[in-house]
């Protein structure tokens, strides 16, 4: 990582470069102060950080985990729906696979170059500044990640509720209440402690892992017998619209998302420049594998006509295949999308606690819990907005509007890597990825952003471009101007060339500006603060990096 022992965005004008014991940092300075990740550095015996708890084993768990939740349940449908044939289906399976294989790759780099939580949002700093930055915590923090997060309980909650209701189905308000108990469940884990919440994590990758394989072994059995007729004429009516195209690539990676969680829990992990490709390694081959074989299992009993019609195709599957049994299909579900949803808010937490902690937003947010050093206020905050979403959002209509704006990020941070190929090509790179690879994902993305708004324009797509626009404005007076207040604190210094009036007015200025920051802001803002530390026991952190 490029090290810098000042401050990032002028919080702190301490121009020591020295550890907070004393000692000389080890890092060194970025030229012209490019870089933005700049902090000031913290030793283990000083303050509270972020411990190393996540291994291999937990890595390889946290990225299968998340990737494997909803995703194969939900999407075979749409995605067979906008590609119109089994053959196509397969192709756009298989190319989602190696494009998560390849966009984990180049954040392995990203990753190992700046081991700072945080992910994308680490990046973009980086390579392009805060106001990139800002954004995409702007946008993951309010949306992407609680939408992402709505999506897999939302999921959850329909299947736990199959298992136990007739034929007749179960109301919108059943599912969604207990939609919302799996968020306050899964909040109560990772707030308590980060052991629990990768143990339920290895544990529940272990039993969606099983649950998978039986979904397969049942496939398999159907083969034997001879059912093949559903494989015949692969590419009939296969569509020719790039935007359908486009869209059903959104299906897949929608099922493939999670590829990239462990860059947001860098801090946390042992040894970050091994663990982290050995994980991408590992998970996204065996995720790749499955869902092509669970996908090959589907149409040993169903007809791509009867998937196309069928909004639980798992559960269908289940019924034809194991008979009296088939409630350990649902029943395997809820645990694959509970893990996932576990998992995900595990990593959208730590995006929101490395936003907080640059400035970029509530500063309470970056504080951890002063024993079980979890990031308790940034989990809280995720949640509450994830259950305010379950409550208003359906799964479809949050698929489409996560896929698009998602890989206007993921583009982004392919961009970043190659911006700082050139930039700062004397960084130390513990791993480092063919230059076409980053450049590969950034083409697809940028097709995978263009093509729909072309062919088929939705209005999922207009949210999310006044969304960036409403974080662009927000950005200017509250984050962008909120660091330079100490310039119009010296317009009196400069008034001694110009009228009595222009510095009567000066002054007037600054007195009113920094009355509304100081009385209508930072004392309440101070007050929560306070409260919330008092209620939650929490404390700010620093960033230790790896020895």
């Amino acid at each position: 990582m490029l090290r810098n022992l000042q401050t990032s965005h002028g919080y702190n004008n301490n121009n020591d470069t020295n550890g907070d014991d004393g000692s000389e940092g080890d890092g060194e300075t970025a030229s012209n102060g490019k870089n933005m990740l700049a902090r000031k550095l913290s030793t283990k015996g000083d303050t509270l950080y972020l411990e190393r708890r996540v291994g291999l084993f937990s890595g390889v768990a946290l990225i299968v985990g998340t990737m494997i939740g909803s995703g194969i349940f939900v999407s075979p449908t749409g995605l067979l729906i906008r590609t119109g044939s089994i053959g196509l289906s397969f192709i756009i399976w298989a190319a989602c696979g190696a494009m998560s294989l390849l966009g984990a790759l180049a954040y392995a780099e990203l990753g190992t170059m700046n081991p700072s939580s945080g992910a994308e949002y680490a990046y973009l700093m980086d390579a392009f500044g805060p106001m990139p930055a800002f954004l995409f915590s702007w946008i993951s923090t309010l949306i992407l990640k609680p939408s992402q997060v709505a999506i897999i309980c939302l999921s959850f909650a329909k299947y736990a509720v199959e298992a136990f209701v007739d034929e007749c189905g179960s109301s919108d308000y059943v599912v969604k209440i207990v939609a919302v108990l799996s968020i306050l469940i899964i909040t109560y884990i990772n707030c308590y402690s980060v052991n629990l919440a990768t143990g339920v994590q290895n544990a529940f990758t272990a039993a969606k892992l099983v649950a998978v394989f039986v979904v397969v072994a049942g496939g398999v059995y159907k083969i034997i017998q001879g059912r093949t007729e559903h494989f015949r004429n692969y590419f009939e009516n296969t569509t020719t619209s790039m935007g359908d195209v486009a869209t059903a690539f959104y299906s897949g990676l929608w099922a493939y998302d999670g590829w990239n969680n462990l860059n947001y829990v860098t801090e946390e992990i042992k040894n970050p420049s091994k663990n982290i490709p050995k994980a991408i390694y590992i998970s996204i081959p065996l995720v790749t594998m499955c869902y092509l074989l669970v996908n090959v299992a589907y149409l040993t009993i169903m007809s791509p006509d009867e998937i196309v019609r069928n909004e639980a195709v798992a559960v269908t599957f289940g019924i034809r295949a194991l008979g009296s049994i088939a409630w350990v299909i649902p029943l395997s579900i809820t645990i694959s999308t509970f893990g996932s949803a576990n998992g995900t808010l595990f990593a959208a937490g730590r995006l929101c606690f490395a936003a907080s902690r640059e400035g970029h937003l509530m500063h309470v947010l970056s504080y951890i819990h002063i024993k079980k050093l979890t990031p308790m206020p940034s989990i809280i905050f995720h949640s509450i907005i994830t259950i305010v979403m379950v409550a208003s959002g359906t799964i479809n209509s949050l698929i489409d509007f996560f896929s698009f704006t998602a890989w206007i990020f993921y583009g982004s941070a392919m961009l970043a890597l190659l911006v700082m190929r050139y930039t700062r090509p004397d960084v130390p790179r513990p791993y480092k990825v063919p230059i076409i690879i980053p450049l590969t994902i950034f083409v697809i993305s940028l097709y995978l952003v263009v093509a729909p708004i072309i062919d088929k324009p939705q209005i999922e797509y207009l949210y999310s471009v006044i969304f960036m626009i409403a974080g662009m404005i927000f950005y200017v007076p509250f984050v962008r101007l909120g660091y330079k207040f100490r310039i119009i604190g010296e317009l009196n210094v400069h008034t001694g060339s110009g009228s009595s009036d222009t510095a009567v007015i000066n002054f007037c200025i600054y007195l009113l500006i920094n009355s509304i920051n100081n009385f209508f802001f930072q004392i309440y803002i101070d007050r929560w603060t306070v409260i919330i530390q008092l209620l939650l026991q929490v404390a700010p952190t620093k960033l230790v990096l790896p020895d």
